[in-house]
């Protein structure tokens, strides 16, 4: 992915340059809140179709794009100039309020029961697997009944063995995304099964086409694998038997499995595979996107449509009569949920195209503010006259020697009245400055979220490469550009 930061030297708007440069220490940097979660590219199925989950900032999954607060293009800028990430009307630092508070980071979830770690990679199992897998063990206990009859009660037993073996056939689906994603080293957040299948959350997208192909056709390959070695298995196996009825079940579903995932519409992996052809032969992955996504909407209605109607009219083997009742509300209601599936899953892909395709604007440089230099023992109050008669944002708390030790929080500002501020000492409302707290003003897109999500904070002091102090960036800053990004149009 194409990642442009900032370069040079920030460009001043108030004809100050000196100011920026001002003493043995620059301005200070600003605060943003942890980084969000990352974009993840989610590989998810009706049993094993792929979709993309996209993340905002503030969650684990997200990865924000950048872009000013007005939704104007951004350029290099000196912190604080006129730039509304720096400064939002007339606004004060003494005066920010609750504008400026840091967002608030959703908790994220684990995924529900932990399983193991194949590759690394944490295995879930949400707990709406076990909905599922009771539905499997009811509807396919009751299959049994006709044609193993004297099973009796232990018939059960057996469909929830199919239940775990399908499900284990699911996993082995994702983790052919796993282990291929890995050998393109591309970060593999965890592998979920639940309700409709497997989610593998991988975090970045493949750098070529020809990669995004593989990464998305080795599931279906590997259903189709398994679906190979379920029939030869079956052989030996007298049929009408539990082992003969077991391995053409786990055979059937494998096939149902590759097929459904190959199925050329966004998020299912042919989806996938169609945005890569777009992609190799436009160049442009967006139009890739577009184009699988659309027809994944339309593969949506076609499912909602077409299913009910395949089952009543006996094409999947149901005769009229079975077709009535209970059964046809069945099949309209899995129609409609797999639709709804699909539906959701191409938006979410456009949209996380989208997010992107803006990524590459979110820098480090263009959303810093402008801070100014003071002591621990100063006053507040004489802080902030400093920093507002300097136009700044943001309050660096220095050692004698003029070596930045930690940032003032905004937050803390805002909570102390206005007649207690020439009686606290900046020292007292400021954090503490860690190694993973100094930015680079050069970085940007993911490589900044990493950088954040990496030490979860509020502010962060932003230094050029030599080492000088640039500014202080602002998770709030951050979270306003990554909507604003979200919000323009493509």
């Amino acid at each position: 992915m194409d990642e442009s930061g900032g370069s040079g030297q920030p460009r001043s708007g108030t004809d100050e340059p000196a100011e920026h440069h001002a003493g043995p220490t620059a301005p200070a940097a600003p605060s943003p809140t942890p980084a969000d979660e990352r974009p993840a590219e989610t590989t998810e199925g009706e049993n094993g179709a792929d979709a993309r989950e996209d993340h905002r900032p503030g969650t684990d999954t997200g990865a924000g794009a950048a872009h000013d607060a007005a939704g104007n293009d951004t350029t290099d800028q000196r912190p604080g100039d006129d730039h509304p990430a720096a400064h939002s009307g007339e606004r004060t630092l003494a005066h920010s309020g609750t504008g400026n508070r840091p967002p608030r980071r959703p908790e994220s979830p684990r995924g529900g029961l932990l399983m193991g770690r194949p590759f690394g990679v944490p295995v879930y199992v949400a707990p709406s697997w076990f909905l599922v897998a009771a539905l499997i063990t009811w509807v396919f206990g009751g299959q049994l009944d006709r044609v193993l009859p004297e099973l009796g009660a232990a018939r059960y037993l057996v469909s929830l063995f199919f239940a775990v073996a399908f499900y284990a056939s699911v996993l082995i689906h994702e983790l052919a995304h796993t282990v291929a994603a890995l050998r393109f080293k591309l970060p593999v957040r965890r592998i979920q099964l639940q309700f409709f299948g497997g989610v593998s959350e991988i975090e970045k997208e493949a750098e070529t086409p020809g990669r995004e192909f593989v990464l998305a056709f080795v599931g279906p390959l590997l259903s189709l694998v398994l679906a190979g070695l379920f029939y030869v298995a079956m052989q030996p196996v007298e049929p009408g038997t539990v082992p003969g009825v077991l391995l053409a079940g786990l055979m059937i579903s494998n096939l149902i499995v590759a097929a459904f995932n190959l199925l050329p519409g966004l998020p299912l992996d042919g989806g996938r595979m169609l945005r890569a052809v777009v992609w190799k032969i436009t160049g442009k992955p967006m139009s890739g996107t577009i184009a699988a996504a659309w027809v994944g909407r339309a593969l949506a209605v076609s499912v909602l449509v077409g299913l009910p109607l395949l089952t009543q009219s006996g094409a999947l083997g149901s005769t009229a009569e079975d077709s009535v009742g209970m059964d046809t509300v069945t099949d309209a209601l899995l129609a409609a949920i797999l639709a709804a599936i699909i539906w959701t899953g191409a938006g979410n892909s456009l949209r996380m195209a989208r997010l992107r395709e803006h990524l590459p604007e979110l820098r480090a440089r263009n959303l810093t503010r402008r801070a100014v230099p003071v002591e621990t023992d100063t006053p507040l109050s004489e802080a902030l006259r400093r920093a507002n008669a300097a136009g700044a944002r943001a309050l660096v708390v220095v050692d004698p020697d003029g070596t930045p030790i930690s940032l003032v929080r905004e937050a803390a500002i805002v909570g102390v009245p206005e007649h207690r501020r020439p009686w606290v000492a900046v020292s007292g409302l400021a954090q503490d400055l860690t190694d993973g707290m100094r930015v680079s003003a050069e970085l940007a897109g993911e490589d900044l979220l990493d950088v954040l999500r990496a030490t979860p904070a509020t502010e962060y002091l932003v230094v050029e490469e030599t080492g000088e102090i640039y500014g202080v960036l602002s998770a709030a800053d951050v979270e306003r550009a990554f909507v604003k990004a979200m919000a323009r149009p493509s």
